[in-house]
């Protein structure tokens, strides 16, 4: 595994639980992060694919459901690695809930598959936790996501008003600035509007 990888799994918080539907995908914050360059992107990927057939593989010696949960965490991990890095590289609010939700998805199938080991009542508690937990996980990356959009257009909103406000201050500020002008005349006068246009910025 390259050391790109190496710390892209590092800093996911991947984490493989050992009993019931423990299985997490912690989210890596990547919004805090430095975008991803296009190379590091491509390698991110390539390494992905590499690991997961190294996973997928590891698994062969295993039968039953232990093999089907073994291939579901491979498959999450690789989803996982790949959603990460597509979240750096794009560095979006959408790309990031996009891997919040691979996060969520990869947690839900390895769930799934360890509900199997139970049976009747249990069992299907077991899917219904899993699948509530994926419906929460999904609304509160959505919402994450609007919140941050909502902010981003409050921001540009607000950074246009201020700029609005300022050049009608200043407008304002000109205005009170000529009518000064006007008790003084002749040359006095002149030098006072010329004064006034280059403060002011005006032609």
């Amino acid at each position: 595994m390259s050391k790109l990888m190496i710390a892209l799994f590092v800093t996911a918080g991947l984490s493989i639980a050992g009993t019931g539907s423990a299985q997490t995908y912690s989210v890596k914050n990547t919004s805090l992060a430095t975008p991803m360059t296009k190379d590091n992107y491509a390698m991110a990927k390539k390494d992905a694919d590499a690991q997961y057939k190294i996973d997928k593989d590891a698994c062969s010696s295993l039968n039953g459901n232990a093999k089907d949960i073994c291939v579901a965490e491979a498959k999450g991990k690789d989803s996982v690695a790949k959603a990460d890095a597509e979240a750096s590289y794009a560095n979006t609010p959408k790309a990031r809930e996009s891997a919040r939700v691979a996060h969520a998805k990869a947690t839900y199938d390895v769930s799934v598959e360890k509900c199997d080991d139970l049976a009747g009542n249990r069992k299907d508690v077991c899917v219904k936790e899993a699948k509530a937990a994926l419906v929460s996980a999904k609304a509160d990356a959505k919402v994450d996501r609007v919140a941050v959009d909502t902010r981003k257009d409050a921001t540009a909103k607000q950074a246009e008003a201020s700029k609005e406000a300022s050049a009608d201050k200043r407008d304002a500020d000109y205005k009170v600035a000529i009518e000064k002008c006007d008790a003084l005349a002749g040359p006095a006068k002149d030098t006072c509007v010329d004064s006034a246009k280059v403060h002011y910025g005006k032609s």
